[in-house]
């Protein structure tokens, strides 16, 4: 699943990071229709690009991956049950919620930078942290179905192209720049269905 393989001639890939790229797709499709199954999806995704990401060397996505599936059984429980036991409806950030998530950002790419500097030999820890920490936001939102969820994915998906394209990854490049486009599409969806903001901080 390691060979390189050419892509209608285009970019080099992996059958892995194949496998990986149309798993990753059908994960934001569903979660822009608000199907639940998109959290199966994306603990397949997060699995397989665990492994790509390590023959990278970007570590701090590689342990972002595991982290994603953890958060994946949490999300799908609360997409089914965290409306105080029904389904969880859209919703939006009060000012405190964006507060906190805006420090969480801040304060996990000062750790993860620290981490992978001193403890890994990755040639992008900053942007790595950066990036990786951003994902972990993105993905607590997502969790609860927080509009601005979209916000980050967008921010995080456009700054990932670039750092895909750097590391020779194409096809997850490819991949992230359709993100972006699916993210403004999510954003779009899920507007007209959001709820009025709740008055708690972003991890509830």
């Amino acid at each position: 699943m390691n060979e390189t393989i050419s892509l209608f001639g285009l970019a080099a890939t992996t059958p892995l990071e194949l496998v990986s790229f149309v798993l990753a797709v059908l994960t934001v499709w569903l979660n822009i229709r608000q199907n639940h199954w998109a959290w199966l999806f994306a603990i397949l995704s997060s699995a397989t690009y665990g492994v790509v990401f390590f023959g990278a060397k970007l570590y701090g996505d590689m342990a972002l991956q595991g982290v994603f599936m953890a958060v994946s059984f949490w999300g799908w429980y609360q997409w089914l049950h965290g409306n105080h036991g029904k389904e969880l409806a859209v919703s939006t950030l009060n000012a405190r919620g964006r507060v906190w998530s805006g420090v969480a950002w801040l304060a996990g790419f000062g750790v993860l930078a620290w981490f992978l500097r001193r403890f890994t030999d990755t040639d992008v820890p900053n942007a790595d942290a950066f990036l990786t920490a951003g994902s972990l936001v993105g993905q607590a939102l997502l969790s609860r179905k927080k509009i601005e969820n979209w916000h980050v994915w967008i921010i995080v998906d456009v700054l990932y192209v670039g750092l895909y394209v750097h590391k020779g990854l194409m096809l997850t490049a490819v991949l992230y720049g359709m993100f972006v486009a699916m993210a403004i599409a999510g954003l779009l969806a899920w507007h007209g269905s959001s709820d009025e903001p709740e008055e708690a901080v972003v991890w509830k």
